[in-house]
This record gives C-alpha cells, sequence and structure tokens, in this order.
C-alpha cells in the first residue's frame, strides 16, 4: 500500500492521540526512573545520540540512560555485548524491559518519530545503504517496528532492513495497530532482546 499524504495524516493524528495518552498514564511511571537513575548513578539521566530519520533528515533521540556515562567510548563502543559491564543494575531492568525507550515519546510529539516504524539507523549506515535499502527512509522511525516484533537485535542488520522495507511498502493504520499489539508480548517475553556472538563479525552495518 502506498504511503499517501491522507496515510501520513492520519497516521500523524493516531501518535498524538495515543502519545499524549500514553505519557498521562505513565508520568508516574517515567517520574520513579527519573528519580532511580539520578540516585544511582552519577551521570545525567538522559542518553541522545544523532540517527538518522526521514528521508535520511539527522536529529537527536532519546533515551533513558542505561549504561555508564560515555559508554559509547568506551569497550565495544555501539555494539551492547550481553551481560557488558557498561550496563548500570538499573540499565539492565531498562533495557530488558524496553522502558529506556520511553523518553523517545517526545521525539513523537515534535514530529521526528512515529509510535511505529523502521528503527532509528545511526549515520554511518547512509553510506552503506545501496539504492533499494534507502526507502527504508521515506517513513519517519519508529519507537516499534515490523523488525522489533520479528527479531529485535537477534537479527542482523541486513535482515532487518528487509522487515523494514516490507513494512513501508505494505504500511496501514492495521498494521501498525497489530505491531503495537505484538509489541507487548514481545517486551513481556523478552523475545529477541540478546544479539548473535558472531553479529559483529558478520554484520557489515556495524560500526566497530
Amino acid at each position: 500500500m502506498a504511503v499517501t499524504r491522507t496515510n501520513q495524516t492520519c497516521k500523524r493524528v493516531f501518535d498524538l492521540l495515543c502519545t499524549l495518552l500514553i505519557l498521562v498514564l505513565l508520568s508516574p511511571l517515567l517520574l520513579v526512573v527519573v528519580l532511580t537513575i539520578k540516585i544511582t548513578s552519577p551521570g545525567g539521566v538522559f542518553f541522545k545520540q544523532q540517527r538518522l530519520g526521514l528521508h535520511g533528515k539527522i536529529f537527536w533521540v532519546y533515551k533513558f540512560r542505561s549504561m555508564v556515562p560515555n559508554a559509547v567510548n568506551i569497550g565495544s563502543g555501539m555494539f551492547v555485548e550481553e551481560d557488558d559491564p557498561r550496563i548500570t543494575p538499573v540499565g539492565k531492568i531498562l533495557r530488558k524491559t524496553s522502558i529506556d525507550e520511553l523518553p523517545q515519546l517526545f521525539n513523537v510529539l515534535r514530529g521526528e518519530m512515529s509510535l511505529v516504524g523502521p528503527r532509528p539507523a545511526p549515520l554511518h549506515h547512509l553510506d552503506i545503504y545501496d539504492e533499494r535499502q534507502r526507502n527504508r527512509l521515506n517513513m519517519k522511525p519508529g519507537i516499534t517496528g515490523w523488525a522489533q516484533v520479528n527479531g529485535r537485535i537477534a537479527l542482523y542488520w541486513p535482515e532487518r532492513i528487509e522487515l523494514d522495507l516490507w513494512y513501508v511498502e505494505n504500511y496501514s493504520l492495521w498494521l501498525d495497530l497489530k505491531i503495537l499489539s505484538k509489541t507487548v508480548t514481545v517486551i513481556f517475553l523478552h523475545r529477541g532482546g540478546t544479539a548473535r556472538e558472531d553479529r559483529k563479525k558478520v554484520d557489515p552495518f556495524m560500526k566497530l
């Protein structure tokens, strides 16, 4: 299904209404997380990083900080190992439950992201994408997406990109609702939360 202007408008209205409702419902949890991070670990509450948005536009994506300060310049860099020593005790819980992603709701309000879409890719991916893979950037990145409910980080990046391309080519509001419902299941069952051990060696999209 082509992503028409009508589709984009409906998706944006859906994003705004749902995001505002989620923020109201989860506001006590967000406050608890902010205070817990601040009390238990030195450094800021939020982690931000530049990522690729719609049509390759660069924006800052936000997360609750789940690792030690300056973690991207320590150890394995952007690649997070299982039981990575850079992850804080609180961060382990945040990452396992995906609560660390909740600040991206504000990215949604700002129009930089959608609730559902391809995950925002690192900047260096733009130079690696072929012409077809660049179609992944034809929709706003999402907090969750088709790849996230079908393997998450257990998939190699090329596999995730193929799932993202399928989503872009087959987008519908009904598909977004399906992905959101499956996201809840994935989080509770913790599916796809562990990267393959050989991912750094074979994945050309990983920046080492």
